[in-house]
């Protein structure tokens, strides 16, 4: 298999596990606990990323970005998101150049 293909399969495999569910599955358990644990556990993964960076061990960022990702596609798959709709909006992304966003300054004197 191609690697640039395993987030496509990584949806493919939990949108099967959404329509057709195993017991067992974690995945299953997700969307069988609804929206707000799925949310739950993307909020979880994000901050066990910031800590994992904050270390020495690019392995252990890995793996939890890893984790970060397989959560992000339940959410989508659960928000009937598709994977394509993600890759379009990146590859609109990559072809823009010189999109620093204004911050808006405060005037602290007013």
């Amino acid at each position: 298999m191609n690697e640039n293909d395993i987030l496509s399969l990584l949806y493919k495999t939990v949108s099967d596990r959404k329509e057709n569910p195993q017991e067992g599955s974690y995945t299953c358990y997700l969307f069988e606990k609804g929206l707000d644990k799925i949310l739950k556990k993307v909020g979880e993964e994000c901050s066990e990323v910031i800590i994992a960076s904050k270390n020495d061990d690019n392995s252990e960022v890995v793996y939890e970005i890893s984790d970060l990702l397989y959560h992000l596609t339940v959410l989508m798959v659960e928000k009937g998101i598709a994977i394509e709709d993600i890759y379009a909006e990146l590859s609109k992304r990559s072809n823009v150049t010189g999109n620093l966003k204004q911050f808006h300054v405060v005037d602290k004197n007013s």
